[in-house]
């Protein structure tokens, strides 16, 4: 009788486990869904388009969808990827907004950045520029500061709660300047009337506005980057304009629901760390502003919890909040 219940418990039971670990085995055998919590045809997009392409080419099997969901400070594509089934078919490429920001910026968001998501690998940086029209009497990050202590100046942003206004604001609190925060919806505007002398300073990512300084068009006073750069060598760093606190890249990583099984999560980061590591896709993204900076899960996982500390830390500073 125990073996007849044995018997019958293994024909009931063993269809099923078999499904569940061919299901994984095979894994993928089916598209992969990317959410984009971003519209399309912005720099995210892009990049996880261009992403996507690589790893289904290295993956056997693989297909990468991108689905733009955008909305809410980013919250709703990033959420619709937190509630997913963790199977390995659907994946987050977002940014440091959606992973360290929005946990210290927004009241009651719906989603934990670190609890709710397996992290497979940062993708790419971008430094943070702080310019100033080109007929502006500051010549130096010092010089801009000395004037706001005397008079109240304005700056720029690309949106309350953007990067662009945390940082400015870090700066204003802590060099003790005046200045009326005026805020854009998004870059572009911004950056013209930066040119245009209508503001007195904004904190921009510097592909945004890298042309324009070559140009002669702005006034770059710094950039948040480890070393100068080779195509403007005369930009001293945030650290040598003594202001190391503005060194806040925008960063790029990749995520899955937390759940997802450990191999598909193994397979999907070695198959990052390899497609960043490619001459053509490096080259790619950095002709769309973006550097290749990959680290796999473990060390993203990393980062990303002290990222989340550090701007806990930067919206203490600057009192910045958004209603979730």
């Amino acid at each position: 009788m125990p073996h007849r219940r044995a018997l019958l418990a293994a024909c009931l039971f063993s269809p099923m486990l078999g499904r569940a670990a061919l299901a994984q085995a095979a894994w993928p055998n089916r598209p992969v869904r990317v959410g984009v919590p971003y519209p399309p045809g912005g720099s995210t997009d892009v990049l996880a388009r261009a992403v996507a392409e690589r790893l289904g080419a290295v993956i056997s099997g693989a297909s990468f969808v991108v689905d733009n969901r955008p909305g809410g400070a980013a919250v709703v594509g990033t959420q619709s990827v937190a509630q997913a089934a963790p199977d390995g078919y659907t994946l987050s490429l977002a940014t440091n907004q959606t992973h360290a920001a929005n946990a210290a910026m927004l009241r009651d968001l719906p989603y934990r950045p670190v609890e709710d998501f397996a992290p497979i690998g940062r993708i790419a940086e971008v430094h943070h520029a702080l310019v100033v029209p080109a007929n502006s009497p500051a010549r130096t990050l010092a010089e801009l500061a000395a004037r706001g202590r005397t008079q109240r100046l304005t700056y720029a942003s690309s949106g309350v709660g953007s990067a662009s206004h945390v940082i400015a604001e870090s700066l204003v609190k802590r060099e003790r300047m005046q200045a009326t925060h005026v805020p854009y919806r998004g870059g572009a505007q911004a950056t013209t009337d930066t040119v245009g002398g209508v503001v007195d300073f904004f904190v921009s990512t510097w592909p945004q506005v890298v042309e324009l300084v070559k140009d002669g068009k702005l006034r770059c006073l710094e950039i948040g980057a480890p070393r100068r750069l080779a195509e403007l060598p005369a930009v001293p760093t945030a650290a040598e304009a003594g202001a190391p606190y503005l060194a806040v890249d925008a960063w790029f990583g990749q995520w899955a629901p937390a759940g997802t099984p450990a191999a598909v999560l193994e397979k999907l980061s070695a198959a990052l760390v390899q497609v960043l590591a490619e001459p053509a896709l490096v080259g790619q993204l950095q002709r769309i502003g973006f550097n290749a900076a990959p680290l796999p899960s473990t060390a993203f996982g990393a980062f990303q919890r002290a990222e989340v500390a550090r701007w806990r830390e930067l919206v203490e500073l600057t009192g910045i909040r958004i209603e979730g």
